[in-house]
């Protein structure tokens, strides 16, 4: 393992240590630390920075992940072709709970997508795996183009047509989350399409979608 991986799993075993019995390590530490350590790699090329995130992912480590992810949304300006393989591959192996999911599909997979429009179709398939956790992801990685106003080629109905089936709360929360993000960008739009599924659409998200909406569009909606 190399020596900057070590560095950090001792970093987060230390900053555990730390932390009075019964609490947990602030997000912010981990992240001070993240920026940190990763000033010190002095290989800060795409491969050898995702290894890196690789060999702290290996460890199962909610706070180890967060720098992981924390370092591939670093090298963005060097995301390629490969990049969406390791990126899938992290998904499937190493995201287990909804902060994973949400922290990596709204930052470096995200980002990715931004780059690359034409990935769309891939992650349209992601609604049909039967890891509820990739099937999150794929309404939850569309969040920051559409709050960057960078979506074109990118159909977030597509998706949340796809999931609205869905039995899995994560799934429909994370769905719901991403039609709130597009209410902002497209209100009217989003509004008639809440309309439209009022009578299929599960309750948990149609009421996540509503909540960037005035009180009394949010009222009037509810009571459809």
């Amino acid at each position: 393992m190399n020596i900057i991986t070590l560095e950090a799993i001792t970093e987060i075993r230390k900053l555990k240590e730390a932390v009075p019995q019964g609490k947990h390590i602030i997000t912010g530490d981990i992240r001070r630390s993240s920026a940190r350590l990763f000033r010190k790699i002095e290989d800060r090329r795409i491969d050898n920075v995702l290894a890196l995130c690789e060999e702290l992912l290996s460890q199962h480590d909610w706070a180890l992940g967060i720098i992981a992810f924390d370092w591939a949304y670093r090298v963005r300006e060097q995301y390629n072709a490969k990049t969406y393989g390791i990126f899938f591959g992290w998904l499937k192996n190493y995201v287990r709970g909804w902060g994973d999911c949400d922290d990596f599909c709204t930052h470096a997979f995200g980002e990715l997508l931004i780059r690359r429009k034409e990935l769309f179709s891939s992650i349209l398939e992601w609604t049909k795996d039967e890891d509820f956790w990739v099937r999150r992801a794929s309404a939850v990685v569309l969040i920051p183009a559409i709050l960057h106003n960078d979506y074109n080629g990118i159909s977030p109905f597509m998706i949340s047509d796809a999931l609205i089936g869905d039995e899995h709360e994560l799934v429909l929360k994370g769905f719901g989350w991403m039609l709130k993000c597009y209410s902002q960008a497209e209100p009217e739009t989003v509004k008639k399409y809440l309309i439209d599924r009022r009578t299929v659409m599960p309750r948990v998200a149609f009421r996540y979608a509503l909540e960037k909406y005035d009180a009394k569009t949010r009222d009037a909606l509810l009571k459809l």
